[in-house]
C-alpha cells in the first residue's frame, strides 16, 4: 500500500458527525490493533507505547503518520477509566464486585480517581498532540462510558444482585459514577481537546438479540449521564459519537432525543444489515462503520471490496457517513482484510 501524496484533513470526518457531505469520504476505525499495522508499513512499534515520553512521541507518531499512508483523516486513541479501577477485569467478568452495600460505595475515594486518570494517561495525550501529522487530528478523548465504568467497580451479575438486595446502593453507584465521568470530562476537554476534532464515549449497551440492561434502567441512569458529556463537547464546539455494540434498537431514539449525540458507531451483521441503521437513523444523526468484523476476518479480498462497495451505494443519500470496520480493527483481523477494506475506499475515493 504506498499512497504518499495523501494529505489529512480532519475536517472530513467533523462534516460527517454534523451530517454535511464532507469533500472527501472519510475513514473512521474505533481503534486499529498496532500489529495490524505493523505489516502493512513494515515497522515494529507497538512496545513503545510501553516506554518514556519519547517512546510515547515515537509510538504516536508511527501510529498516526501509518495511518495517515492509509488515508485517514484521524487517529483514534482514548484512556479508559477502567484501568483505574480493576483494569478492565470487573467488566470482563473475571474479578468480584467492589461494592457490596450503600456503605462501600460512600466511603469509596470517588475524588481520587479524577487526578490518577491524568497521571495515568496525560503522558499519552502530549505525545500524542504533539506528532500528529499535519492535517490531521485525534478522535476519542475519555475511554469507557457509564455502564462498562461501573461494570468494572460491580460485573454485571453482581450489579443485577445489588440493585435486587441494596437498591439504595444501587441508584447511588450510578450516580457516583456519572459524576465521575463527567468530572473527568469538565478537565480533559479544556486541557487535551485542542488535539481532538470529535469526541467519543465507548459504551456497549446490547449484545445480538436484546439490550444488557431494561430499556427503563438505561433511559434512568444512562441516557441523562450521556448528555451531561455530550453538552460539554457541544460547548467546546465539537461533534460527539456514541459507539455502542448491540441491538440497542429499544433505546435508539431515546439515546438520539435526550443525549444529543451526533454519531453512533458499532454495527453487526447479525444483529441488522448496516442498511438498516441508515434507514432508521441516518436522517437524523451520523453513523460510521458499515463492514462487519466477521467478514473483515473471514472473506477474501475480493469479498471485502464488494461488500465495500455496497455499503458505499446504500450510504449515497445520507451525508452522514464515514466508512470503517463494524467495531476496531482488533488484533486478530487479518492485515490483508483491514487492507482490502481500505484499498476499496480509496479506489472508490479515486485515489
Amino acid at each position: 500500500m504506498n499512497h504518499t501524496s495523501f494529505q489529512p484533513d480532519y475536517r472530513n470526518i467533523v462534516d460527517a458527525a454534523r451530517r454535511i457531505r464532507p469533500r472527501r469520504l472519510p475513514l473512521y476505525e474505533h481503534n486499529v490493533y498496532p500489529n495490524v499495522l505493523e505489516p502493512l508499513i513494515g515497522k515494529k512499534f507497538a512496545d513503545l507505547s510501553r516506554g518514556d515520553s519519547r517512546d510515547k512521541r515515537e509510538y504516536f507518531s508511527i501510529f498516526s503518520h501509518a495511518l495517515a499512508s492509509l488515508g485517514y483523516d484521524v487517529v483514534p486513541f482514548e484512556g479508559c477509566v477502567v484501568e483505574l479501577v480493576q483494569g478492565g477485569e470487573g467488566l470482563c467478568g473475571r474479578v468480584g464486585p467492589l461494592f457490596k452495600n450503600r456503605q462501600d460505595v460512600e466511603k469509596y475515594d470517588w475524588d481520587a480517581l479524577i487526578p490518577a486518570y491524568f497521571e495515568r494517561f496525560g503522558a499519552d495525550f502530549e505525545a500524542l498532540r504533539e506528532v500528529l501529522p499535519p492535517g490531521m487530528m485525534a478522535v476519542a478523548g475519555v475511554g469507557n462510558g457509564i455502564f462498562e465504568t461501573i461494570q468494572d467497580f460491580v460485573p454485571m451479575t453482581d450489579l443485577a444482585y445489588l440493585e435486587a438486595d441494596d437498591p439504595e446502593a444501587f441508584e447511588l453507584l450510578w450516580s457516583r459514577v456519572a459524576n465521575l465521568l463527567v468530572a473527568i470530562w469538565e478537565r480533559f476537554i479544556p486541557r487535551y481537546g485542542d488535539a481532538y476534532c470529535l469526541f467519543r464515549m465507548g459504551d456497549d449497551l446490547g449484545f445480538k438479540s436484546s439490550l444488557l440492561l431494561r430499556p427503563e434502567t438505561i433511559r434512568k441512569h444512562i441516557i441523562g449521564a450521556y448528555a451531561r458529556v455530550v453538552s460539554l463537547a457541544h460547548r467546546s464546539g465539537k461533534p460527539f459519537l456514541l459507539h455502542s455494540c448491540g441491538k440497542i434498537f429499544d433505546v435508539m431514539d431515546d439515546i438520539i432525543s435526550v443525549s444529543g449525540i451526533d454519531a453512533k458507531h458499532s454495527n453487526e451483521d447479525a444483529i441488522a444489515p448496516f442498511g438498516e441503521w441508515l434507514r432508521r437513523y441516518g436522517d437524523r444523526i451520523a453513523l460510521f462503520g458499515g463492514i462487519d468484523m466477521d467478514l473483515l476476518c473471514r472473506e477474501s479480498p475480493q469479498g471485502i471490496a464488494e461488500r465495500v462497495v455496497q455499503v458505499l451505494e446504500e450510504a449515497k443519500p445520507y451525508p452522514g457517513f464515514a466508512l470503517g470496520s463494524g467495531n476496531q480493527i482488533a488484533e486478530y483481523v487479518p492485515p490483508e482484510g483491514f487492507a482490502a477494506m481500505v484499498e476499496a475506499a480509496r479506489r472508490w475515493r479515486g485515489e
